[in-house]
């Protein structure tokens, strides 16, 4: 593999390249073997406890946030609708065009 001497040099500085320009070997770690499933107690007290810590949203900040949503919706369905009309438009018109050349 080609590599300059800012890639080699960072290499050595990692640890993963010797003075030599050869790659060191490292073993990998071993995975940590899979745990045995939880109860569904034990599921449900975790997940009571990960929407304890969840930082919920004020009321006026939910209000805040459904208004720019329900505005942005608004404005790239309109978008979206006036593009698919001047295109449908242009299209019709370039095929009328086309139409009325050949007879």
């Amino acid at each position: 593999m080609a590599m300059n001497r800012e890639q080699r040099r960072y290499l050595q500085r990692q640890g993963q390249m010797d003075s030599e320009g050869n790659p060191i070997a490292t073993r990998r770690e071993n995975r940590p073997a899979k745990t045995e499933r939880v109860t569904p107690r034990e599921y449900v007290s975790e997940v009571r406890s990960e929407m304890n810590r969840v930082i919920w949203p004020t009321r006026s900040e939910l209000i805040n946030y459904t208004i720019v949503v329900v505005i942005t919706f608004a404005f790239v369905t309109g978008l979206v609708a006036v593009l698919d009309y001047l295109f449908a438009e242009g299209f019709i018109a370039l095929l009328q065009a086309g139409t009325e050349g050949s007879n």
